[in-house]
């Protein structure tokens, strides 16, 4: 797997299993790996994205928040 993504996540957040969740099936297709990093771990983190969560992230890059933006994703890896 090539592209590094990151679900900026909360342990207790149903929105954030339901975008982990929603993301699997692109995994494959995209051939992407997927960090999964609690932003309750760190405070500076905690500060950044507060109540947004769940936050998908390539890099520095908001691909999208609260719930898979599938159209964002394709968007992302170029596909239409």
């Amino acid at each position: 797997m090539g592209t590094k993504l990151t679900l900026y996540i909360r342990s207790y957040c149903s929105l954030c299993d339901e975008m982990h969740r929603a993301l699997l099936p692109y995994r494959q297709r995209y051939g992407f790996e997927l960090e999964l990093v609690d932003v309750d771990s760190d405070p500076r983190l905690e500060e950044r994205f507060d109540e947004k969560v769940p936050v998908l992230m390539a890099g520095e890059m908001e691909i999208c928040h609260y719930h898979l933006d599938v159209a964002a994703l394709r968007e992302h890896f170029g596909q239409p």
